[in-house]
């Protein structure tokens, strides 16, 4: 279950959020799960190159790192 995260103010509520969140500050599109029927989770698209994978997973990891 996605607990309630923040950075700089901005709480993380759900998935959508959570989506939200990665595209402003990883700059990666996600989809919240909430359009699938399961708001704990986050879909992906992985139909790109394995550099471009790479690089957005960094992206993801350096920000969730920053949320408290």
């Amino acid at each position: 279950m996605l607990r309630k995260k923040s950075e700089g103010g901005e709480v993380i509520k759900d998935s959508a959020d959570m989506a939200l969140y990665l595209l402003y500050v990883g700059h990666v599109a996600t989809v919240g799960g909430d359009s699938s029927g399961n708001n704990d989770c986050i879909r992906f698209s992985y139909a790109a190159s394995e550099d471009s994978l790479r690089e957005a997973l960094k992206r993801i990891r350096e920000a969730l790192a920053k949320l408290n």
